[in-house]
């Protein structure tokens, strides 16, 4: 595919408003059926570079790709040039003139992807970087709206470490008029500040409502509750007894009972027993693998919004 500059997701702050909505309601229409015989990515070439461990993501994109028409080529941790000096700005020189989009989930921040996307013939979307990880706020986004039939005004009490999940939720659900979003993160271990800013003020903007408190005291009121796992991928605790310090976050039954919440999410992995009891992971309020399948709906959505660059959005 050539001739069309390429869009890039590297974090939920480079959609305009519209383009989330977009990418969310898309997500829904592959997930009910929609759009089954369309293969937009048809004759592209898709790069997936995964420096870290993944099953829904990496699936997701592959399997999308495919999908939508594509050939996909799957880079390991130590494939490319970069583990013997390469540069990044040299390394996207090559793979843009070859790749019409390179999923990447990298072990660092956005500075790396930012240089892969400094050019304009290969799309670059971010799989999960250290700060952000946008196209799982994506995939929450499209469970919530195919699960209540709209995302504004909807209260999301999430519980546990201020991770990059908590990141691009708070980002994204921040976007919709009306919506709540109650953070409740161990000490020390909190949202980012520059994303809680971030969050904050598109909050502002919209109406909606993004609060941080370090206890499990007086719970909200909630449609959702969520939760990720403790030991997020790539990264390491900061303090000894961390598990101490978390094991108050933990989700049973009475964290639900207490917010009224009638629907559980989680990012996959699980762990039972840490972050969530067995009992409300597989029980009647858990979205959790619908959530994980939605994963791939939502990662044909993003593909084809970046690569096909559909009119109107």
């Amino acid at each position: 595919m050539t001739g069309t500059e390429r869009r890039h997701l590297i974090s939920i702050d480079d959609l305009g408003d519209e383009e989330l909505r977009w990418l969310v309601r898309r997500g829904v229409e592959y997930a009910a059926g929609a759009h089954r015989d369309a293969r937009p990515l048809r004759d592209a070439v898709v790069g997936t570079l995964f420096r870290k461990t993944s099953t829904r993501t990496r699936t997701a994109f592959s399997a999308g790709a495919l999908r939508l028409g594509a050939q996909v080529i799957a880079y390991g941790p130590a494939d490319l040039q970069e583990n013997t000096g390469e540069t990044v700005a040299d390394t996207a020189a090559v793979l843009s003139r070859m790749l019409d989009a390179l999923v990447a989930r990298t072990s660092g921040d956005e500075a790396e992807l930012r240089t892969l996307a400094d050019q304009s013939t290969m799309s670059v979307i971010n799989a999960m970087s250290a700060a952000e990880h946008p196209t799982q706020a994506l995939t929450d986004l499209t469970t919530l709206q195919q699960r209540f039939g709209a995302v504004d005004g909807l209260r999301v009490l999430y519980v546990g470490e201020g991770n990059n999940t908590a990141s691009a939720l708070a980002l994204a659900l921040s976007r919709y008029p009306g919506t709540r979003l109650w953070l409740r993160t161990p000490p020390g271990y909190g949202l980012a500040p520059g994303y809680l800013a971030r969050a904050a003020a598109q909050g502002r903007r919209t109406g909606s409502l993004v609060e941080e408190r370090h206890d499990m005291a007086g719970l909200p009121e909630a449609d959702v509750v969520y939760t990720t796992r403790w030991q997020t991928t790539g990264t390491t605790k900061h303090t000894e007894d961390w598990r101490t310090v978390f094991a108050p976050f933990r989700v049973g039954r009475e964290v639900l009972e207490a917010s009224g919440a009638g629907v559980f999410l989680h990012d996959l992995p699980a762990h039972r027993g840490d972050e969530v009891t067995g009992e409300v992971l597989d029980g009647p309020a858990s979205l959790a693998f619908t959530q994980a399948e939605n994963k791939y709906h939502s990662a044909r959505a993003v593909l084809e919004w970046c690569v096909a660059a559909p009119d109107g959005v």
